[in-house]
Protein backbone atom coordinates (compact mmCIF):
# COMPACT_ATOMS: atom_id res chain seq x y z
CA UNK A 1 0.00 0.00 0.00
CA UNK A 2 3.01 2.25 0.49
CA UNK A 3 3.77 2.66 -3.20
CA UNK A 4 0.13 2.44 -4.36
CA UNK A 5 -1.22 5.12 -2.07
CA UNK A 6 -2.90 7.99 -3.89
CA UNK A 7 -1.30 11.46 -3.74
CA UNK A 8 -4.11 12.68 -1.48
CA UNK A 9 -3.53 9.79 0.91
CA UNK A 10 0.22 10.44 0.96
CA UNK A 11 -0.46 14.09 1.74
CA UNK A 12 -2.75 13.09 4.60
CA UNK A 13 -0.04 10.71 5.83
CA UNK A 14 2.51 13.53 5.88
CA UNK A 15 0.04 15.77 7.73
CA UNK A 16 -0.68 13.00 10.24
CA UNK A 17 3.03 12.70 11.01
CA UNK A 18 3.28 16.46 11.45
CA UNK A 19 0.52 16.12 14.05
CA UNK A 20 2.37 13.15 15.55
CA UNK A 21 5.55 15.21 15.98
CA UNK A 22 3.61 18.09 17.53
CA UNK A 23 1.86 15.78 20.02
CA UNK A 24 5.15 14.14 21.00
CA UNK A 25 6.74 17.58 21.42
CA UNK A 26 3.82 18.61 23.61
CA UNK A 27 4.68 15.81 26.02
CA UNK A 28 7.99 17.49 26.84
CA UNK A 29 6.40 20.87 27.58
CA UNK A 30 3.36 19.56 29.45
CA UNK A 31 5.47 17.01 31.30
CA UNK A 32 7.71 19.77 32.58
CA UNK A 33 4.63 21.47 34.07
CA UNK A 34 3.71 18.40 36.13
CA UNK A 35 7.08 17.14 37.41
CA UNK A 36 7.34 19.75 40.23
CA UNK A 37 4.19 18.29 41.83
CA UNK A 38 4.45 14.53 41.31
CA UNK A 39 7.24 11.95 41.07
CA UNK A 40 7.84 10.64 37.51
CA UNK A 41 6.95 7.04 38.42
CA UNK A 42 3.40 7.68 39.76
CA UNK A 43 2.79 10.11 36.89
CA UNK A 44 3.71 7.54 34.24
CA UNK A 45 1.97 4.68 36.06
CA UNK A 46 -1.37 6.51 35.89
CA UNK A 47 -0.68 7.70 32.35
CA UNK A 48 -0.08 4.17 31.03
CA UNK A 49 -2.94 2.66 33.02
CA UNK A 50 -5.32 5.13 31.39
CA UNK A 51 -3.71 4.65 27.95
CA UNK A 52 -4.01 0.84 28.27
CA UNK A 53 -7.68 1.18 29.19
CA UNK A 54 -8.30 3.38 26.13
CA UNK A 55 -6.41 0.97 23.87
CA UNK A 56 -8.32 -1.98 25.34
CA UNK A 57 -11.60 -0.19 24.58
CA UNK A 58 -10.44 0.38 21.00
CA UNK A 59 -9.14 -3.18 20.51
CA UNK A 60 -11.82 -5.26 22.20
CA UNK A 61 -14.74 -2.84 22.01
CA UNK A 62 -14.62 -0.79 18.82
CA UNK A 63 -12.55 -3.23 16.72
CA UNK A 64 -14.22 -6.27 18.36
CA UNK A 65 -11.07 -8.38 18.59
CA UNK A 66 -11.44 -11.45 20.80
CA UNK A 67 -9.85 -11.05 24.23
CA UNK A 68 -7.39 -13.79 25.15
CA UNK A 69 -4.03 -13.90 26.87
CA UNK A 70 -1.22 -13.80 24.31
CA UNK A 71 1.21 -16.65 23.72
CA UNK A 72 4.72 -16.10 25.08
CA UNK A 73 3.70 -13.19 27.34
CA UNK A 74 7.36 -12.67 28.23
CA UNK A 75 7.60 -10.73 24.94
CA UNK A 76 5.43 -7.97 26.33
CA UNK A 77 7.30 -8.09 29.64
CA UNK A 78 10.55 -7.26 27.86
CA UNK A 79 8.95 -4.48 25.80
CA UNK A 80 7.21 -3.15 28.90
CA UNK A 81 10.52 -2.90 30.75
CA UNK A 82 12.13 -1.05 27.83
CA UNK A 83 9.24 1.39 27.56
CA UNK A 84 9.18 1.91 31.33
CA UNK A 85 12.89 2.78 31.29
CA UNK A 86 12.34 5.22 28.44
CA UNK A 87 9.42 7.16 29.90
CA UNK A 88 10.63 7.25 33.50
CA UNK A 89 14.07 8.53 32.48
CA UNK A 90 12.38 11.14 30.27
CA UNK A 91 10.48 12.66 33.18
CA UNK A 92 13.44 12.37 35.55
CA UNK A 93 15.49 14.26 32.95
CA UNK A 94 12.84 17.00 32.82
CA UNK A 95 13.59 17.73 36.48
CA UNK A 96 17.25 18.31 35.58
CA UNK A 97 17.28 20.04 32.19
CA UNK A 98 15.14 21.97 29.71
CA UNK A 99 12.49 20.38 27.46
CA UNK A 100 14.39 21.55 24.36
CA UNK A 101 17.48 19.60 25.42
CA UNK A 102 15.54 16.39 26.14
CA UNK A 103 13.70 16.66 22.83
CA UNK A 104 17.06 16.99 21.09
CA UNK A 105 18.23 13.73 22.66
CA UNK A 106 15.02 12.16 21.34
CA UNK A 107 16.10 12.92 17.76
CA UNK A 108 19.04 10.55 18.25
CA UNK A 109 16.61 7.62 18.55
CA UNK A 110 16.28 6.99 14.76
CA UNK A 111 20.07 6.77 14.38
CA UNK A 112 20.37 4.39 17.33
CA UNK A 113 17.40 2.40 16.03
CA UNK A 114 19.08 1.98 12.65
CA UNK A 115 22.01 0.34 14.45
CA UNK A 116 19.93 -1.90 16.73
CA UNK A 117 17.62 -2.90 13.86
CA UNK A 118 20.61 -4.08 11.85
CA UNK A 119 21.79 -6.39 14.63
CA UNK A 120 18.37 -7.54 15.87
CA UNK A 121 16.41 -8.04 12.64
CA UNK A 122 19.01 -7.55 9.89
CA UNK A 123 17.30 -4.39 8.62
CA UNK A 124 19.62 -2.26 6.49
CA UNK A 125 19.29 1.48 5.84
CA UNK A 126 20.18 3.03 2.48
CA UNK A 127 22.60 5.86 1.85
CA UNK A 128 20.04 8.72 1.84
CA UNK A 129 18.60 7.43 5.11
CA UNK A 130 22.03 7.35 6.77
CA UNK A 131 22.82 10.87 5.50
CA UNK A 132 19.58 12.24 6.92
CA UNK A 133 20.13 10.47 10.25
CA UNK A 134 23.65 11.88 10.53
CA UNK A 135 22.45 15.40 9.68
CA UNK A 136 19.72 15.18 12.30
CA UNK A 137 22.15 13.72 14.81
CA UNK A 138 24.60 16.58 14.33
CA UNK A 139 21.83 19.12 14.87
CA UNK A 140 20.68 17.25 17.97
CA UNK A 141 24.18 17.18 19.44
CA UNK A 142 24.45 20.94 18.88
CA UNK A 143 21.21 21.55 20.79
CA UNK A 144 22.15 19.10 23.57
CA UNK A 145 25.34 21.05 24.22
CA UNK A 146 23.37 24.34 24.10
CA UNK A 147 25.22 25.53 21.00
CA UNK A 148 28.48 25.76 22.94
CA UNK A 149 31.41 24.54 20.85
CA UNK A 150 33.68 24.55 23.88
CA UNK A 151 31.21 22.29 25.72
CA UNK A 152 31.20 19.88 22.77
CA UNK A 153 35.00 19.74 22.70
CA UNK A 154 35.12 19.13 26.44
CA UNK A 155 32.13 16.72 26.28
CA UNK A 156 30.35 18.74 28.97
CA UNK A 157 26.96 17.03 28.84
CA UNK A 158 24.38 17.60 31.56
CA UNK A 159 23.08 14.89 33.90
CA UNK A 160 19.55 15.26 32.58
CA UNK A 161 20.59 14.65 28.99
CA UNK A 162 22.68 11.65 30.05
CA UNK A 163 19.79 10.12 32.03
CA UNK A 164 17.43 10.55 29.08
CA UNK A 165 20.00 9.13 26.67
CA UNK A 166 19.85 5.86 28.64
CA UNK A 167 16.09 5.84 28.13
CA UNK A 168 16.44 6.57 24.42
CA UNK A 169 18.90 3.68 24.13
CA UNK A 170 16.22 1.39 25.61
CA UNK A 171 13.67 2.80 23.16
CA UNK A 172 16.03 2.07 20.26
CA UNK A 173 15.84 -1.61 21.19
CA UNK A 174 12.07 -1.49 21.59
CA UNK A 175 11.22 -0.58 17.98
CA UNK A 176 13.01 -3.48 16.19
CA UNK A 177 11.89 -5.92 18.89
CA UNK A 178 8.28 -5.16 17.94
CA UNK A 179 8.97 -6.82 14.59
CA UNK A 180 11.03 -9.67 16.03
CA UNK A 181 8.52 -10.53 18.76
CA UNK A 182 5.41 -10.24 16.60
CA UNK A 183 3.27 -13.40 16.50
CA UNK A 184 0.71 -11.97 14.09
CA UNK A 185 -1.50 -10.24 16.66
CA UNK A 186 -3.59 -7.30 15.42
CA UNK A 187 -1.81 -3.99 16.01
CA UNK A 188 -4.43 -2.76 18.47
CA UNK A 189 -4.15 -5.93 20.54
CA UNK A 190 -0.36 -5.84 20.51
CA UNK A 191 -0.42 -2.20 21.62
CA UNK A 192 -2.87 -3.01 24.43
CA UNK A 193 -0.61 -5.69 25.90
CA UNK A 194 2.51 -3.55 25.50
CA UNK A 195 0.86 -0.59 27.24
CA UNK A 196 -0.46 -2.85 29.98
CA UNK A 197 2.97 -4.41 30.54
CA UNK A 198 4.53 -0.96 30.66
CA UNK A 199 2.01 0.20 33.28
CA UNK A 200 2.70 -2.90 35.42
CA UNK A 201 6.50 -2.50 35.16
CA UNK A 202 6.35 1.17 36.12
CA UNK A 203 3.96 0.49 39.01
CA UNK A 204 6.06 -2.38 40.40
CA UNK A 205 9.23 -0.30 40.20
CA UNK A 206 7.76 2.56 42.21
CA UNK A 207 5.26 1.20 44.72
CA UNK A 208 6.65 3.34 47.59
CA UNK A 209 6.43 6.53 45.46
CA UNK A 210 2.90 5.66 44.34
CA UNK A 211 1.74 5.04 47.91
CA UNK A 212 3.46 8.22 49.14
CA UNK A 213 1.72 10.41 46.55
CA UNK A 214 -1.04 12.64 47.92
CA UNK A 215 -3.44 11.90 45.07
CA UNK A 216 -6.35 13.84 46.55
CA UNK A 217 -4.42 17.11 46.72
CA UNK A 218 -2.62 17.15 43.39
CA UNK A 219 -3.18 20.39 41.44
CA UNK A 220 -5.34 20.30 38.30
CA UNK A 221 -2.20 20.80 36.19
CA UNK A 222 -1.09 17.25 37.00
CA UNK A 223 -4.40 15.69 35.98
CA UNK A 224 -4.57 17.68 32.75
CA UNK A 225 -1.03 16.54 32.00
CA UNK A 226 -1.90 12.89 32.68
CA UNK A 227 -4.95 13.14 30.43
CA UNK A 228 -2.95 14.76 27.63
CA UNK A 229 -0.12 12.23 27.86
CA UNK A 230 -2.47 9.24 27.84
CA UNK A 231 -4.65 10.45 24.98
CA UNK A 232 -2.28 12.50 22.80
CA UNK A 233 1.28 11.10 22.72
CA UNK A 234 0.01 7.57 23.43
CA UNK A 235 -3.42 6.66 22.03
CA UNK A 236 -3.83 9.22 19.21
CA UNK A 237 -0.19 8.97 18.14
CA UNK A 238 -0.58 5.23 17.72
CA UNK A 239 -3.34 5.71 15.16
CA UNK A 240 -1.45 8.51 13.39
CA UNK A 241 1.72 6.48 12.96
CA UNK A 242 -0.28 3.42 11.89
CA UNK A 243 -2.08 5.49 9.22
CA UNK A 244 1.17 6.98 7.93
CA UNK A 245 3.16 3.73 7.96
CA UNK A 246 0.66 2.17 5.54
CA UNK A 247 1.10 5.01 3.05
CA UNK A 248 4.72 6.17 3.41
CA UNK A 249 8.08 4.35 3.49
CA UNK A 250 9.25 3.63 7.02
CA UNK A 251 12.30 5.98 6.87
CA UNK A 252 10.04 8.92 6.02
CA UNK A 253 7.76 8.07 8.93
CA UNK A 254 10.69 7.87 11.37
CA UNK A 255 12.19 11.10 10.04
CA UNK A 256 9.34 13.20 11.41
CA UNK A 257 10.87 12.74 14.85
CA UNK A 258 13.45 15.27 13.70
CA UNK A 259 10.81 18.00 13.94
CA UNK A 260 10.35 17.43 17.67
CA UNK A 261 12.93 20.01 18.88
CA UNK A 262 11.50 22.65 16.53
CA UNK A 263 8.00 22.06 17.90
CA UNK A 264 9.28 22.11 21.48
CA UNK A 265 11.03 25.45 20.86
CA UNK A 266 7.74 26.82 19.49
CA UNK A 267 5.64 25.44 22.36
CA UNK A 268 8.07 26.68 24.99
CA UNK A 269 7.91 30.18 23.48
CA UNK A 270 4.10 30.10 23.33
CA UNK A 271 4.05 28.99 26.98
CA UNK A 272 5.98 32.16 27.89
CA UNK A 273 9.26 30.43 28.65
CA UNK A 274 11.18 32.50 26.12
CA UNK A 275 13.04 31.70 22.94
CA UNK A 276 16.38 29.87 23.03
CA UNK A 277 19.48 31.40 21.50
CA UNK A 278 19.80 31.64 17.73
CA UNK A 279 22.58 29.09 17.93
CA UNK A 280 20.25 26.47 19.45
CA UNK A 281 17.52 27.34 16.94
CA UNK A 282 20.07 26.77 14.17
CA UNK A 283 20.82 23.32 15.56
CA UNK A 284 17.11 22.46 15.53
CA UNK A 285 16.90 23.62 11.92
CA UNK A 286 19.71 21.24 11.01
CA UNK A 287 17.57 18.38 12.27
CA UNK A 288 14.83 19.57 9.93
CA UNK A 289 17.31 19.21 7.06
CA UNK A 290 17.39 15.50 7.82
CA UNK A 291 13.67 15.39 7.08
CA UNK A 292 14.11 17.39 3.86
CA UNK A 293 16.74 14.92 2.61
CA UNK A 294 14.37 11.99 3.06
CA UNK A 295 11.40 13.90 1.64
CA UNK A 296 13.42 14.52 -1.54
CA UNK A 297 13.97 10.78 -2.04
CA UNK A 298 11.32 9.16 -4.22
CA UNK A 299 9.13 6.45 -2.68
Amino acid sequence: MTTAAAPRERLLAHLSMLAFSALIAGSFTTGALAVPYIHPIPLNAVRFLLAAALMGLAAFGLARHRFSFPPAPWRFGIMGVLMAIYFVTMFIALTMTLPVATSAVYTLVPLMTAVTAYFLVGQRSGGPVIVSLILAGLGAVWVIFHGDLAAILSFDIGRGELVYFIGCFAYAFYTPLLRRFSRGEPSLVQSFWTLSATAVCIALSGIPDILATDWANLPPTVWWTVLYLAVGPTAICFFLILFASLRLPAPKVIAYGYLTPAFVILFEALAGHGWPSLSIVAGALVTVLGLIVLAAVRD
